[in-house]
């Protein structure tokens, strides 16, 4: 008999129907009553397929007494509770590593964007402004300073795409990262202070939400851009609209925000302003391999191994 998972939210449909031929999967999401489904028959799954958007919380760590394994598509962890997930001994695994260079990628299309005004000078053309006057001047991204709150996986392939802009980099951790030659800014004000360009890159969760505080924002200044891949909870959303549309910093990319899908409306006319549907991840390639990975993570649970990528 083929091992019962929990389906919490739709996935990709070629990694659906995989997981479909190998394991009795059931979808959560389409239940009437999801609440009331897990009541009576939370006992009968061993494993949950997730994401980082639907994660799996304690209400429904619970309501799973047969629960041994969790897999997750996404590197997002603060949908989780990983403590009562160690607390039960559950094996919680994601899909880091395989997405790290599409979300740098994405970082950078950001930066270019929002610095040399590409999606604001498009509009421009698009709406005929052209033929009565020309776009105005830009900002130059080659040879400026790069700050990076979270030197982790994809925070270190952002800093190695910034060589190719001669940029300086530096960044600030928890601690400094000793394997690595970028200078270290012991507080995110002082790296805030520094920098042209603060790319967010940290985990989301409890421990970083609103880091990027209206005084950091202040500290970035009116000739400092923010760039966000990360999660929305990073920043103070209400300090950076604000900051935005008075132009206390000169701009912003963001792929991120704090109530997604929902997008603060004063952002919508602003040209300072570049705005993506958290899509950094989001390739036929990368997400390829992240399906895989949640596969792999499920095969080797159930072959007695210890997973590929695990959370705990």
């Amino acid at each position: 008999m083929s091992h019962r998972l929990l389906q919490l939210g739709p996935l990709l449909p070629a990694l659906e129907t995989r997981l479909s031929t190998q394991y009795d999967v059931h979808a959560l999401w389409k239940e009437t009553d999801p609440k009331a489904f897990l009541a009576a028959h939370g006992g009968e799954f061993i494993g949950v397929v997730t994401s980082a958007r639907y994660g799996a919380d304690k209400a429904l760590i619970d309501a799973m007494p047969a629960l041994k394994v969790i897999s997750s598509f996404g590197v997002g962890l603060d949908a989780f509770d990983l403590d009562a997930a160690r607390t039960r001994g559950i094996a919680v695994g994601y899909t880091p590593d395989v997405l790290n260079d599409c979300v740098a990628d994405t970082a950078f299309a950001l930066l270019m964007d929002v610095s040399r005004g590409v999606s604001a000078a498009d509009r421009f053309v698009r709406r005929g402004d052209w033929l009565t006057g020309q776009f105005p001047l830009a900002t130059k991204v080659s040879g400026k300073r790069l700050g990076i709150l979270g030197l982790g996986r994809i925070g270190r392939a952002i800093a190695r795409r910034a060589s190719g802009f001669d940029m300086q980099v530096r960044y600030h951790n928890r601690n400094a990262v000793p394997d690595v030659d970028y200078g270290y800014a012991p507080t995110l004000r002082e790296l805030a202070e520094w920098c042209d360009y603060l790319v967010i890159a940290s985990a989301g969760g409890d421990g970083t939400r609103g880091l990027v505080s209206r005084e950091i924002l202040d500290a970035l200044g009116p000739k400092g851009f923010l760039i966000n891949i990360s999660r929305g909870t990073v920043t103070d959303q209400d300090a950076l609209v604000d900051a935005l549309v008075h132009k206390r910093i000169a701009g912003a990319g963001l792929d991120v925000f704090t109530h997604e899908p929902q997008v603060p409306e004063a952002l919508m006319a602003l040209d300072n302003v570049v705005l993506l549907p958290h899509v950094a991840s989001n390739t036929h390639e990368t997400r390829a391999d992240m399906g895989q990975r949640v596969e792999d993570n499920l095969a080797a649970f159930f072959a007695g191994r210890s997973l590929v990528s695990s959370a705990l």
